[in-house]
Parts: C-alpha cells; structure tokens; sequence
C-alpha cells in the first residue's frame, strides 16, 4: 500500500484514539480531505522543484509505533544542552516521555499540546491559535493537521520571561523498521514576553524516519523570540519542517537554522507581519556532505508599514549533497518603509556537489529599501597561500577560512552555551580541532 493510502485509511482510526471536541473534528477532516485532493508535493510545483520526495515515500512507514520505547537519561544525554538547567518537553518515537521531562505551570505554561487540545481550559486558546497562521493549502502542512495530537504547547504570558531556556526534543528509537511521526508545537508569546527555545530531532539508530512538524508562534506586542533549530541526524532521518510565524508591532523574533546531519531536510519557514516597526531575523548554516540534500524554502511577508527583516543563509557543501535555497520577500503596498534583506552565500569544496539558489523580490510599494544577494564559489586560493606561508597546515586553513564563513551566524546565538555547542560541530564536521576559544 502507498504512504498516501495508508494514511488516509489511518485517519478514522485515529480520530477514534482520541477525544476532541467538534470544531477541531472539522478542523481535521478539511485538512484530511486537502491532503487528500494533492498528495505529497512533486518537483512539479515550483517551490519544490529542486526536492524530490519519490525515493523516501518507498518506505513502508508505522503511523502508529507498535511498541512502546524506552530510553535512558544517561544514553541521551549529550543531546540535551546539558551545561545548563532548561524545561524540557521530550518525546520518545512520537510519545511523551515524562521521566526526561522538565515541564511547568508556574507562571508561564511548558506542557504538552495533547493536553491543551483535549482539555476544557485551554479551549479558547486553542481556538484563537490552533491553525490560525498555519496554512490551510500546503498538503503537508494539512497531512499534521489532520493528525495532530501530540507536541510542545508553550504560552508565556504577558510580560512574563522565561527564566530559562526550553528544549523541544524529539527522540526516534528505531525499534520500527521505519515510521513516520507528525509533531505539533504551538508556542504563543505575550505582549513585553520573552522566550528562549531550542528545538532538535534526533535519530538514535540509522532505520529510517520521516518527521512531518508544523510550529505555530505568534509573538504578540514587543514580544521577544529566539528560536534555534539543530538538525544534525543520522542518514536515515528525513525532517520536513514547516514552521510559521505570526508577529505583532515592535516584535522581535529570530529562527536560527543549523542544517549538519540528516539524509533529506525541508525547511520551510514563514514569516507574517501584523503590525508596524517589528524585526524579522532568518539565519541559517549548512554544512553537509556524501549524498545529503538540504533544502530552505524561506517567506517573509511584509503587510504593515516600518518593519525589517533581514535573512543570511551560509552553505558549505561537499562530496556529492545537494543545497537549496529558495527565499522570497514579499511586501504589500501598504509596506512602506519597509527594510528587508536576503543573502545566501554558499562555499562548494567537491565537483560533484550542486547548490540551487533563487532569492526572490516581490514588491508592491514604492518606498522601500530592499536588497537581495547570491553567491557560489569556492575557497579563496590566495587566502589558503598566506595561512599556509605563516605556518598553518593545509588542513586548519581551510577549517578555519569555513568557520570565518559561517562565523557571521554564529555570532547572533544569544545562549552561551549553545553557541559553544556549535562551534564543536561545526569543528567536527570540518574534521578539525580549532586551537582556541571561539
């Protein structure tokens, strides 16, 4: 049976598992029946040409794992960012793992999207957000709406900050030769509210996974949002990440997206304004190699008047992967004023790599300063010559030129301790150990 087939025979099933009240019932079947009318996106849509889905949709997918998994604090400790004390909100092959969780109601809401679902008192929160910013036409952004249940529910209230960071962790055991989870976050910041939060998933053996995510966040007034991403998967992973972001005036909300592992990642990213002088912040490395495939598929719609936005994208790639990046910014006439700008500079260190950039304007208003760029090239001989000259091997130059590449990224990570996680990975994926404290 198909992957198509089996989840749209999967649906009933699933609404029988669960207990909702009515309006997400219909919430649900509209999303089954759009999924259903296009199916899995093809490279003949346009914002999907350069990505096929053909040879990851062979795979005979559980929906539902068969067993229950598992893990050990201690087995997966290092992916945790462990220096520090964070909420944490963990599931383990789509199921919430309560004794690697650190959740909370004290003050502010780190729970699960089940719970805020299903239960009475979040009901009119669930309906002001849920799906609200989401769109309605993308089939796959439909496939977790039909089958959302489970996931990270975060709400921060009004002039509330959160007093550490939080983790979203997403665990697959491989106890199923291969399955297909679809988690759901909803994050909600109120007006003068800031938040810190660090979402990864991670693979714990190479059976394959594909992982369908929506994330829902609307920042309110003055809101402040740093959202970091690791994507550093084994080869038998596949994320499709779609991820949609509401903001209000003088908002300020960041997505930092560190693209290392995985065999396919689709990053879908979109950004919607709602009001006046707010900031939009998409950052982006890519370092991958063998044959992996990268994707970023980036929107930034510019509707209110004396905002800013400004996107920069690095990709460094090598042996025989794949990068896109496929960025528009779209501003309305009513966006006068507007400040956006987009740059996607890519390094190809092998002959056999390939990188297919499109940065896109689209613009409706006449008073505006926007600016896009693209560059493909590769190391600069003439600055590997000078390092080697003064003593520093051939191997630690071109490190250390790579890491000054992409060292404009690192530098807006606002979490200490993250940012030094980043730097060993990247050192890692270098194949070098850079001799000082970055």
């Amino acid at each position: 049976m198909e992957l198509k087939e089996k989840l749209l025979s999967s649906f009933m099933a699933f609404e029988e598992r669960i207990d909702v009240h009515s309006e997400l019932h219909n919430v649900r079947t509209a999303a089954i029946k759009n999924f259903e009318n296009k199916g899995f996106p093809t490279k003949k849509e346009e914002s999907w040409k350069y990505t096929s889905l053909n040879a990851i949709l062979k795979n005979d997918y559980s929906v539902f794992p068969k067993t229950e998994s598992a893990i050990q604090y201690s087995d997966v400790k290092k992916y945790f960012l462990h220096e520090i004390d964070t909420y944490k909100v963990v599931f383990v092959d789509g199921v919430f793992s309560s004794h690697l969780s650190s959740t909370t109601h004290d003050g502010i809401d780190v729970c699960l999207m089940s719970s805020a679902l299903n239960k009475p008192k979040y009901k009119m929160i669930i309906d002001n957000y849920f799906n609200k910013i989401a769109s309605k036409d993308e089939s796959l952004t439909s496939l977790n709406t039909a089958f959302a249940n489970e996931g990270a529910y975060i709400n921060i209230p009004k002039s509330k900050v959160a007093d550490k960071p939080i983790e979203i962790m997403y665990f697959s055991t491989g106890n199923e030769t291969a399955l297909l989870v679809q988690p759901r976050n909803l994050i909600i910041v109120g007006e003068n509210s800031h938040v810190q939060i660090i979402e990864r998933h991670q693979s714990l053996n190479d059976n394959p996974v594909l992982t369908n995510s929506v994330t829902e966040i609307f920042a309110q007034k003055r809101a402040i949002v740093d959202y970091y991403k690791i994507q550093n998967d084994n080869l038998g992973a596949n994320l499709i990440d779609n991820t949609y972001v509401s903001q209000k005036q003088e908002s300020h909300v960041s997505v930092h997206t560190f693209s290392f592992g995985g065999n396919l990642t689709r990053n879908n990213l979109n950004f919607y304004h709602f009001g006046e002088r707010l900031t939009s912040t998409l950052n982006g490395i890519t370092i991958i190699g063998e044959s992996q495939h990268v994707d970023h598929y980036t929107l930034v719609n510019h509707a209110a008047p004396n905002c800013e936005s400004f996107q920069d994208y690095k990709g460094i790639f090598n042996d025989r992967s794949t990068g896109v990046f496929n960025g528009k910014v779209y501003v309305e006439r009513e966006a006068q004023k507007t400040n956006a700008f987009q740059k996607s500079n890519n390094i190809i260190l092998s002959d056999k790599a390939t990188i297919n950039a499109k940065p896109q304007l689209e613009i409706f208003a006449d008073d505006v300063k926007c600016s896009h760029g693209c560059t493909v090239g590769q190391l600069d001989e003439t600055a590997m010559f000078y390092m080697q000259q003064r003593g520093i091997p051939k191997k630690e130059a071109k490190a250390l030129l790579m890491y000054a590449f992409s060292n404009a990224v690192i530098e807006n990570i606002r979490i200490p301790e993250l940012k030094q996680r980043i730097t060993k990975i990247i050192a890692m994926k270098l194949g070098v150990k850079l001799g000082f404290d970055l």
